[in-house]
């Protein structure tokens, strides 16, 4: 023990004392400011705004503030294509230079999917499944048939559509629909105003023939004259193909001339 304390007494061991204490002092200086060097301690700056920002104009901007980035995409329907709807950070948190941010931006391309059934489905049924599908309806189209508002064809891009195949997302589809009538039916067409070959024509173009020509005044003037009447008229709707439509007909109303309007003197 004696010698121990004679040892600390010794130059020896004051040297070794000291060199001890500045070996860590310097090492303490080292690792302080090396972990401000590598953690870039008071480094910090705001993350700019660029959710609603094109990606191009995002990427500029970080470009300029020197920050780094990774891109994730999504499919959005009637969302413009490129455009920045999240980011990692959020705006206007600080970080470090040179630090990530992560943007979700809008695709172009639509991911595709099968097709779902909706052949003899009603139009409410039909207008669902392809919402729930994430499908549009262009228009639709009335056919005859006596299944009244059931689709019996599906049409995209033209071209008749089976349940599965593969189409984009978003795609808008065309429906044929029945509308209750039938082949042997179709929709009286309204003859009041025409003369009598144009009624003649109407009715051809439908399937439908002319019966009866009665005359209101009696003149038998089919020349000079135009329909007044029709029976049946159209309230009926629908009628079976090859019937007749009866007609009477009158000569058109003279409409009297304005008189003028005397000038004041």
């Amino acid at each position: 023990m004696s010698k121990l304390f004679l040892y600390l007494r010794t130059a020896t061991f004051r040297k070794n004392l000291i060199g001890s204490i500045i070996f860590l002092i310097v090492l303490f200086i080292l690792i302080y400011f090396g972990l401000k060097i590598y953690t870039k301690h008071g480094d910090s700056q705001e993350v700019p705004v660029l959710k609603g920002l094109h990606i191009n104009e995002a990427l500029s901007i970080l470009d300029k503030a020197g920050l780094e980035y990774e891109i994730d995409s999504i499919y959005q329907m009637d969302a413009k294509p490129g455009l920045v709807i999240d980011q990692d950070p959020d705006p206007k948190s600080h970080v470090k230079g040179g630090r990530t941010i992560y943007l979700t931006i809008i695709t172009q391309s639509a991911p595709e999917i099968a097709f779902p059934e909706v052949i003899d489905k009603t139009y409410i049924e039909a207008s669902a499944i392809l919402k729930n599908h994430s499908l549009k309806i262009a228009d639709t189209t009335y056919i005859n048939d006596i299944a009244r508002d059931l689709v019996l064809d599906v049409k995209f891009a033209g071209q008749s559509l089976r349940a599965g195949r593969m189409v984009p997302k978003g795609s808008k589809i065309s429906l044929i629909l029945g509308n209750g009538r039938g082949d042997s039916e179709v929709e009286i067409p309204n003859l009041v105003g025409l003369p009598l070959i144009e009624a003649k024509f109407a009715l051809a173009g439908v399937g439908l023939v002319l019966g009866s020509v009665k005359f209101a005044d009696g003149s038998n003037d089919s020349l000079n004259a135009i329909i007044e009447s029709q029976s049946p008229d159209t309230s009926a709707r629908i009628i079976s193909i090859g019937s007749a439509i009866h007609v009477i007909m009158s000569k058109p109303k003279e409409v009297a001339p304005e008189t003028p309007t005397p000038l004041n003197p």
